[in-house]
């Protein structure tokens, strides 16, 4: 026998059916839509060009320190690698050869001296006497010429005195300017300064410090006729920035300034030499390091900058995507000139204005449909720290 369903019961499970299958969207429906996706409005931001070239590392000043006279180095009087100032004694050399031909040269002047005095007086007593016509005009004119004699030989002993007292100074070996002693070349005992001015050690000034690099001519060329054209504004040489990235990828604290550009090419390599010159107060910059050098040489001022996953790269190109008016996602074909930071640089391609994607644009297509979110456009970053793309 059927058993028979209340008439309100069914009802009620009717009505609630009715109204789950209409909380429920349509699969169609859920297809078409959008993602709510990231963009950013392209608007022109004024950017350094610059451009990474390899450079090397040199002190301010450099003193090869030699011994000038000869002798026996008894003591070196310095700690190797000691920051020193001009005039610090380095090494000393045995005074004792030196000081007895000072003193020789010392015994030479007065004897030259005495000499002196009696040629002197012998022409005084001649003078009276050759007007007495005690003696001839010839004995009184050779007095004359011996008391010349005599005070020329005062003047070579005078000077031969103060050779001698130079060369006995020289026996203390002073840093001729302030920097860094480097690393003694003699030991003591060693006979120095024979037939040869010996090298005893070499003083480097490396704060501030130089370092050289060199930029190809054609380079050179391209920018000057930017310039010139108007698509780039140039950067005065005492306003040129540089920077320089460290052998483990750091970067150095401070921008240096750009002190020499030759007027001339290397017509053995086709490079324009440069030289910078840095601060280096906690002296992390050394000698004959190898760096990158980050030369900041122009501005442009009709540059965009977009996040580095915004960029697209195809077997067509570098390209961005776009969303128009309704949302829809097109193609935008771009030249990315370099990364500054975490954006890349838009030199071709962006006129202002357009929606750019910049959240997930890898998992988009072109002709899909998103609901664009506007985020924060990067700011203005002058300061000249990319690197190349």
């Amino acid at each position: 026998m059927k058993q028979r369903v209340p008439y309100k019961k069914l009802a009620f499970s009717s009505v609630l059916v009715l109204i789950t299958a209409c909380s429920k969207p349509a699969p169609e429906e859920q297809a078409k839509a959008p993602a709510a996706i990231g963009v950013i409005v392209a608007r022109a931001t004024p950017t350094a060009v610059t451009t990474d070239l390899p450079g090397r590392l040199e002190p301010y000043r450099e003193a090869e320190v030699r011994a000038r006279v000869a002798g026996i180095v008894t003591e070196r009087l310095y700690e190797e690698g000691q920051d020193v100032a001009r005039g610090t004694a380095l090494f000393q050399i045995d005074p004792a050869p030196l000081q007895a031909a000072y003193d020789s040269e010392a015994a030479n002047l007065a004897r030259a001296q005495a000499n002196l005095s009696a040629a002197a007086d012998k022409v005084r007593r001649y003078a009276d006497l050759v007007g007495d016509r005690a003696i001839s005009e010839r004995d009184h004119a050779e007095s004359v010429a011996d008391e010349r004699q005599a005070r020329a030989q005062v003047a070579l002993a005078r000077a031969n005195l103060q050779s001698a007292r130079l060369r006995l100074g020289y026996a203390r070996v002073t840093s001729p300017i302030d920097g860094r002693a480097r690393r003694a070349l003699v030991t003591e005992g060693a006979l120095v300064g024979e037939g040869q001015a010996t090298p005893l050690t070499v003083v480097q000034q490396i704060d501030p410090i130089y370092v050289n690099f060199a930029q190809p001519a054609a380079e050179v060329m391209q920018l000057q006729k930017q310039i010139r054209a108007g698509a780039l504004q140039g950067v005065a040489p005492d306003q040129v920035r540089v920077w320089l990235v460290l052998p483990d990828g750091s970067e150095h604290a401070q921008s240096g300034t750009l002190s020499f550009a030759d007027l001339a090419v290397d017509p053995g390599t086709d490079n324009v030499t440069m030289r910078a010159l840095f601060d280096n107060p906690g002296r992390d910059l050394l000698p004959g390091m190898y760096v990158r050098v980050r030369l900041e040489q122009a501005i442009n001022r009709d540059a965009y900058l977009v996040p580095r996953d915004a960029l697209l790269r195809t077997a067509e190109g570098a390209h961005l995507l776009a969303a128009d008016q309704a949302g829809e996602l097109r193609r935008v074909p771009v030249a990315a000139h370099r990364l500054q930071g975490p954006n890349w640089i838009i030199t071709q391609g962006l006129t202002g204005g357009e929606r750019i994607v910049v959240e997930n644009a890898a998992q988009l297509a072109v002709g899909q449909k998103i609901k664009p979110i506007e985020k924060p456009a990067p700011g203005a970053q002058t300061a000249a720290k990319g690197q190349k793309g």
